[in-house]
């Protein structure tokens, strides 16, 4: 690849940008221009886009904070983003290119998030062994607990009893539109008496996120006599369906409500798509496990894919002008 330029994302690009995502290999939703910037208070973008000559290339969602860019941080996962038509030897070219550019702007660290293999369309590990190139050191590796729809998961005794409890106690599954009931009364009093934690999205951003991807943001919820015990809310992409809430009422009475939702989500709603993911039990930058979250996602047959973190530095460019022979 040869004339490669690289320019900041400026808003007069929302179009070109979303176009460029809707075309790649490697993207889902969550980088949509109007994904990124429902927080865009909190950062300072330094999104990139990757021109050969004038036509776009790749692209890379970042921000700033400091002297260092980060692979959005406000995004799950992230890295550069390309087209199924490009090839390694390009990425190559690309990431060099975004490492010179960096580096001319004073730059002197790239700390880059990979996207699980779960959410390419196509195999796309180009990234992953550009930074291997680049001498990027792994800095922190979380673990996503995964359900491979596609084969036999068979589910634990225990999952087992949890959902006839569900069954028993007839409780009654919802999909709603309203986030209001799951946030307030569920998951907000939960996450501040378990975790002294909020939620990442306010129930105004996470209402605002639905009006905007209403075919990828769900929310499912769990009802005993009528009042909600249980829910979770769902970002769906092409291959995956990803669990960003989980959640139940905490009180004396186990009344099977997890087992129960999940059964039916992994069974009948989302049977059809490649993967379900039921997200980390990681904490302390995936340095400790919670054993019984893993667990009990494992219980229903899931199993390990690893998030890579890296820290690169941007001088490193220079690693790639012998790499081709």
């Amino acid at each position: 690849m040869k004339n490669l330029s690289v320019k900041q994302y400026h808003k007069s690009n929302y179009k070109q940008w979303n176009a460029f995502i809707g075309r790649a290999k490697n993207a889902t939703f969550l980088f949509h221009r109007d994904f990124m910037e429902y927080h865009k208070e909190r950062f300072e973008d330094y999104s990139l886009m990757v021109f050969e000559n004038e036509k776009l290339v790749a692209i890379l969602p970042a921000n700033r904070a400091e002297d260092t860019i980060f692979s959005h941080q406000g995004l799950t996962y992230g890295g550069l983003v390309y087209k199924e038509q490009t090839k390694l030897s390009d990425v190559l070219a690309v990431f060099q290119s975004v490492l010179f550019f960096l580096k001319r702007n004073a730059i002197e660290k790239l700390h880059l998030k990979t996207i699980p293999f779960i959410y390419h369309t196509k195999p796309a590990q180009e990234m992953e062994y550009a930074l291997f190139l680049a001498e990027a050191q792994l800095v922190r590796r979380d673990s996503l607990s995964v359900i491979d729809l596609s084969k036999e998961n068979p589910i634990s005794k225990i999952r087992k009893r949890g959902i006839q409890k569900g069954i028993n106690n007839g409780l009654i599954i919802k999909e709603e539109t309203d986030f209001e009931p799951f946030w307030n009364e569920i998951l907000i009093p939960n996450l501040d008496l378990k975790h002294n934690a909020k939620p990442v999205h306010s129930l105004i951003e996470i209402t605002k996120l639905k009006t905007l991807f209403p075919e990828n943001i769900r929310q499912f919820n769990v009802y005993f006599n009528d009042k909600i015990v249980a829910g979770t809310t769902i970002f769906e992409s092409e291959n995956v369906a990803h669990c960003q809430y989980i959640s139940k009422f905490e009180g004396a009475e186990n009344l099977g409500s997890l087992d129960f939702l999940y059964s039916f989500l992994i069974k009948e709603i989302f049977a059809k798509k490649p993967f379900f993911d039921f997200g980390i039990s990681n904490e302390a930058q995936g340095k400790k496990l919670n054993e019984g979250l893993s667990y009990w996602k494992e219980s229903f047959g899931a199993s390990t894919v690893v998030h890579d973190f890296y820290e690169v530095k941007t001088i490193n460019y220079k690693a790639f002008e012998t790499v081709l022979i």
